[in-house]
C-alpha cells in the first residue's frame, strides 16, 4: 500500500494515467493539420489552440418510483445554466462508454463489523461492472489515506487489493466512532479522513481521467481530522467530472449512546454530484442490492453537452439544471468553469 501525502498541492506520488495529456494532443495535431492548406508546408514557428468550451453532463432519468428510464430522446431534455437555457449540442445514450471508478473504503475501528462484508460483496461487484476498457482502483483511508491499488481493468487485482485491507485503530483500542490510526498515530486518535479521501480520489486520480468517471464511498459518513472541509471534497470532486455514491454502511450498535450525525453530510456529497446515498445498516442483502442500483445507473447514463452562453472563463462555479417531462433527473447541480 502506498500512504497518501494529504497536503493539497503535490498530494500523490504514484504515476497517474495520461489519457488526458494524450486526448488533448490528438487534437492539437488534429487541428494543426486541418488548418494548414492543402500543398503547403507548415511553418516552424506556427502555432495552432484547439479552444473547446464544452459543458458535458452524465446524467440519469427515473420515472415517479425511482426505475430507469432508458429510452428518451435529445429533445425530452432541457438544460439551464444558472437559469439561462442552453442549446443542446451533443446528445448520447451510449452505455457502453469506458468507465473509470475509484473504491473509497473506510478502515477505521468503527467498520470493524462490517469489513469482510464489503470486501466480499464489493469484490462481486467489480467482477461484475468492470470491463476490459474501463478502470478501477481502491483507496483506504482512516487516520491515514491510502493507494491499495492503482489504475487497472483486473478485477483479479482489485478482489487481491480488497483482501488486503485491514481495519486501523492505531493502537488506540476501537474505543470509539471513527476511531483511526496508521503506522504514525495521529495526534487525535479519532481520525477518519474521509473528506481527505475523496478530495485525493477527485483531485489525484479521477480529475486526470477523461470520460465517464465515479466514486463509490463504503464509510459510517463520520469525518474526524480531515485537512480539507466537505466543500472542499465536493468541490475536488465536480471538478474531476466524478459522480459519487455514497453507501452508508455501520454496525450502529458500535455507537452505543454516541450521537450519529454523517446522514446529512454524506446526502449533500452524492447529490452534489449526481449520485445517491443509499443506507445499507450492517445488511448484506441491502449492500447487493445497493451495488446492483449503482451498476444498472452506471450503465444507463445519458450524456448531454452544450457550449455555455455566458463564456467567461473564470472559474467560477456555474449552477445546473436539467429537466424533462415525466421524469426525474439525477444530475451533478453544477460546474466549475475553466479558467484562462
Amino acid at each position: 500500500m502506498r500512504k497518501l501525502n494529504r497536503k493539497k498541492k503535490g498530494l500523490m506520488t504514484t504515476s497517474p494515467h495520461r489519457r488526458l495529456a494524450a486526448l488533448l494532443c490528438s487534437l492539437t495535431l488534429a487541428a494543426s493539420a486541418a488548418a494548414q492548406p492543402a500543398g503547403t508546408a507548415q511553418k516552424d514557428d506556427q502555432t495552432f489552440r484547439v479552444d473547446v468550451n464544452v459543458v458535458n453532463l452524465f446524467f440519469n432519468a427515473k420515472d415517479k418510483r425511482g426505475a430507469l428510464l432508458p429510452e428518451l430522446k435529445r429533445e425530452d431534455f432541457e438544460v439551464f445554466e444558472d437559469g439561462q437555457k442552453q442549446t443542446v449540442k451533443y446528445f448520447s445514450a451510449e452505455s457502453n462508454l469506458p468507465l473509470t471508478l475509484g473504491l473509497l473504503i473506510d478502515t477505521s475501528g468503527s467498520q470493524e463489523r462490517v469489513l469482510p462484508m464489503e470486501q466480499q460483496v464489493g469484490a462481486e461487484f467489480l467482477r461484475e461492472v468492470i470491463r476490459e476498457k474501463d478502470l478501477a482502483f481502491l483507496m483506504n483511508f482512516d487516520v491515514n489515506v491510502e493507494l491499495v491499488q492503482d489504475f487497472t481493468s483486473s478485477t483479479r487485482e482489485l478482489k487481491r487489493g480488497l483482501e488486503s485491507v485491514r481495519i486501523n485503530t492505531g493502537g488506540a483500542g476501537g474505543g470509539g466512532p471513527g476511531m483511526g490510526g496508521g503506522p504514525i498515530p495521529n495526534s487525535n486518535p479519532r481520525t477518519t479522513a474521509l473528506y481527505d479521501a475523496i478530495y485525493l480520489a477527485g483531485r489525484e486520480k479521477l480529475g486526470r481521467e477523461v470520460g465517464r468517471k465515479a466514486m463509490i464511498i463504503l464509510t459510517d459518513g463520520e469525518d474526524y481530522g480531515s485537512k480539507v472541509r466537505i466543500q472542499e471534497s465536493i468541490e475536488a470532486a465536480q471538478k474531476a467530472d466524478a459522480i459519487c455514491y455514497v453507501l452508508l454502511i455501520a454496525d450502529r450498535g458500535f455507537y452505543g449512546d454516541t450521537p450519529y450525525g454523517g446522514v446529512g453530510a454524506m446526502k449533500k456529497i452524492a447529490e452534489e454530484t449526481g449520485g445517491r446515498m443509499i443506507e445499507v445498516g450492517n445488511n448484506m442483502k441491502k449492500l447487493k442490492e445497493a451495488f446492483d442500483q449503482i451498476s444498472a445507473e452506471l450503465r444507463s447514463q445519458y450524456s448531454i453537452g452544450y457550449t455555455p452562453t455566458n463564456a467567461k472563463r473564470d472559474g467560477s462555479y456555474r449552477k445546473v439544471e436539467i429537466k424533462a417531462k415525466n421524469a426525474r433527473i439525477q444530475a451533478r447541480k453544477g460546474y466549475y468553469a475553466a479558467r484562462d
